[in-house]
């Protein structure tokens, strides 16, 4: 799969996030073009709706949504993937899923890279945990699967 490329990606920080903002609420809102291979990612209190509104974000189903999350051992990176989600034509649950995991690394170093200011500020982070949940369209069926911590996709000089 394709390598992680800082020129490739813009980063909108939402009116109400900053560098040195609070962590909770945060998430991010990834998607990409599909003519281009350009990557834009949103962080913010909330999910980036308008870009959540285009007309490949619809049909496709292939964005990637992240918050962070907090429970009895300490934070979490949390990502959500529809692997079963827009039109039929996209492809199988199974799939798309496995699309999901050969682009995640890329994923993961896009998130780590367009937030580095926040990260670098509160290195603690790069500690967190990461999970995927894979959501279908039968909602009661969900998976999961650990991909490491956040640090691991830091890019290194």
């Amino acid at each position: 799969m394709a390598r992680f490329s800082p020129a490739m990606l813009s980063v909108t920080l939402a009116d109400e996030v900053s560098a040195g903002g609070s962590l909770t609420p945060r998430r991010y809102t990834l998607t990409h073009s599909d003519a281009t291979g350009a990557l834009f990612l949103t962080i913010g209190i909330d999910y980036d709706r308008k870009a959540l509104s285009a007309f490949q974000a619809r049909s496709m189903a292939d964005e990637v949504l992240a918050e962070w999350t907090e429970d009895d051992a300490g934070y979490a990176l949390v990502l959500h993937c529809r692997a079963q989600g827009g039109l039929p034509i996209y492809g199988t649950a199974r799939m798309r899923r496995r699309i999901f995991e050969g682009y995640m690394p890329l994923v993961l170093a896009a998130m780590r890279y367009g937030d580095r200011e926040f990260l670098d500020a509160h290195p603690e982070f790069d500690d967190a945990p990461v999970s995927v949940q894979y959501h279908y369209r039968n909602k009661r069926r969900k998976d999961r699967a650990e991909w490491g911590r956040l640090g691991d996709y830091a890019l290194r000089p």
